[in-house]
């Protein structure tokens, strides 16, 4: 069986590990992926990965499980 958690996102960054390799050619067409997340958990706080949810803005609700977001839910069912 698995968890998913309900969370409020805070704050957005976007940003490739240091061991990232450079993409010579194609641009910005990985950004996605790097999206992490400040959520709160009902007062606790954990970074989130956005690479499933390249849509989700500040104040969306997310179902959390084993550290990714991977779907945006209406506040009334959070």
């Amino acid at each position: 069986m698995c968890l998913a958690v309900p969370g409020l996102i805070l704050s957005i960054t976007s940003r490739p590990p240091q061991s990232a390799p450079e993409q010579s050619g194609q641009g910005d067409c990985n950004d996605d992926i790097w999206r992490m997340a400040d959520v709160d958990f009902g007062g606790v706080r954990q970074q989130v990965s956005l690479a499933c949810l390249p849509d989700a803005q500040v104040g969306d609700q997310v179902l959390v499980h084993v550290g990714m977001a991977l779907s945006l839910v209406e506040e009334e069912e959070a």
